[in-house]
């Protein structure tokens, strides 16, 4: 039985289509994995089927009484709330029909027999429902879905206002899990886990009892967990049974067989079109040749089969520094209060050095203290002379109207348009990307604008948080050659071990700051 259908579902940014004729039933317990390019439109499926975006055309069709839930960025979190309260909302009937128990029982002080029977009747309903949804096991869930995803290590008495964005995040997962809904809608859950969070989070959707679709880069974790697949690419879906892996080989079979049928449909139209082209004007045969008009206007015309855009990164040193490029003496790292002491670092020319550790541990604040971005609480930090670094930040608030072309030329008036369009479309940006507010842009597509200025800005120091989030297996291949070909200094965080494990020449390993 299915509990979502989507019919003919098409939907554009201005004059470029993103979806066209999309068409699939969701049916109870599937686990779907929904993969495509940076750009694809997974995401803008993603917001149709929650109601955050309307579609061009076509129905959206939920069972009534399913209960969905997705993986919203931009909830607004109350001051003075502690994780565990936020936690419990998720089971937040439970606690209602608690609470209307107790008033049950201060009624029943009051009430002749007959009513109190009535009383005592919707007492033992409740009763029973809570018995039934295990609302006595809350603290025991909560525990542990909270350990899974890295959240106990912050209290959960914490206040949620003093969550950083990937906690936040967490947060955000954990309650969407605690509340089970019939299908689970998760949009690159995996970015700022850990790999022991991941881990977990793979485990539990391999068990989860009901349906779910997801979106991830992190092919690894994908395989794991789907069995079934969603692959869209040139504006339209195709499903395939089975998992990530089993996905890639029927892809192969199936883009040659496309290729072929192209091949085919190509030369069936060449032949109509010449012979309707020398035979219309003769009487003899324009009966026939009106008739081959006709068909080559009722058939439906293969779209010609093409890969997606290639990106190529090429990060360049602006001038060669001195030796040490970055010197930590005595270093406390933190804002009100320190989170690492008496930390000693040297950085030398041509180092390639991923910084690691559990998420909140303090890596971005790290980073940020080592470029001088936030005042060190005690100690200092020296860059060498000559060192120029480029930073690419973890979270980029992207607003208003302006282009991916007007971005880039902001910041570089001195190239030309040409020069603009062409350092994007090496990123792997298609004209119609360029030429599109960047607001609309899906989150590959904006990491790759944030790459193309990175590899215009004058520098010979690339400091790296998180640069894969976001990006297909294609373009994070591409970043990861281009920053093992790279001749100037990286210091990179990533939670993504296989891509950095093979080209940094050292780990810094903030747990053993300590």
């Amino acid at each position: 039985m299915s509990i979502l259908e989507v019919n003919e579902l098409t939907h554009s940014y201005g004059d470029k289509i993103v979806l066209r004729d999309v068409s699939f039933r969701m049916l109870k317990g599937e686990h779907i994995g929904l993969v495509g390019a940076n750009g694809a439109g997974k995401s803008t499926l993603f917001k149709i089927i929650t109601g955050q975006l309307l579609p061009d055309s076509g129905k959206i069709i939920w069972q009534p009484t399913a209960k969905r839930g997705n993986l919203e960025q931009h909830i607004q979190l109350t001051a003075g709330e502690s994780l565990r309260t936020y936690l419990q909302g998720a089971f937040q009937d439970l606690f209602a029909a608690e609470q209307e128990m107790i008033s049950l029982t201060e009624q029943m002080a009051n009430e002749t027999e007959e009513q109190l029977d009535k009383l005592l009747n919707k007492y033992s309903r409740l009763q029973t429902k809570l018995e039934q949804e295990d609302f006595y096991g809350i603290d025991a869930k909560i525990e542990e879905v909270a350990a899974g995803l890295g959240l106990t290590s912050l209290g959960l008495d914490t206040d949620v206002d003093n969550l950083s964005g990937g906690q936040r995040t967490k947060l955000l997962l954990a309650k969407l899990l605690l509340s089970k809904p019939d299908v689970l809608l998760l949009d690159e859950p995996t970015n700022y886990l850990d790999t022991a969070h991941i881990a977990w989070l793979e485990n539990y959707l391999k068990d989860y009892p009901h349906a779910f679709m997801l979106i991830s880069h992190d092919t690894a974790f994908m395989n794991a967990v789907v069995n079934v697949i969603y692959h869209l690419e040139h504006k339209q879906l195709t499903r395939y049974t089975g998992n990530y892996k089993q996905f890639t080989k029927a892809y192969e079979l199936r883009k040659q067989q496309i290729h072929q049928q192209y091949e085919r449909q190509q030369e069936e139209i060449q032949k109509l079109e010449t012979y309707v082209q020398k035979n219309k004007a003769r009487a003899s045969t324009a009966k026939q040749a009106k008739s081959r008009e006709k068909k080559l206007e009722k058939m439906t015309r293969i779209e010609k089969p093409s890969a997606p855009p290639q990106p190529v990164f090429s990060f360049s040193v602006s001038e060669q520094p001195v030796r040490f490029m970055l010197e930590a003496t005595d270093l406390d790292i933190g804002y009100t209060r320190a989170l690492f002491s008496s930390v000693h670092l040297k950085l030398e020319r041509g180092e390639k050095v991923a910084l690691i550790g559990h998420n909140g541990i303090g890596k971005t604040t790290t980073l940020k203290t080592l470029l001088g971005e936030l005042p060190a609480l005690r100690g200092s930090v020296s860059l060498g002379d000559r060192v120029k670094p480029a930073y690419f930040s973890q979270e980029s608030r992207i607003a208003g109207k302006q282009t991916a072309l007007e971005e880039i030329w902001s910041d570089f008036p001195d190239l030309t348009q040409k020069e603009v369009r062409t350092k994007l479309a090496r990123c792997g940006l298609k004209t119609e990307h360029i030429f599109q507010p960047l607001a609309s842009l899906s989150g590959g597509e904006q990491t790759k604008v944030r790459l193309c200025k990175l590899q215009l800005a004058e520098s010979n120091l690339l400091v790296l948080d998180e640069p894969t989030n976001h990006l297909d297996t294609i373009t994070k291949a591409a970043l990861q050659n281009a920053l093992r070909d790279y001749q100037g200094t990286i210091i990179l965080v990533s939670h993504e071990p296989e891509f950095y494990q093979d080209w940094v020449t050292q780990v810094w390993d903030m747990e053993s700051w300590t």
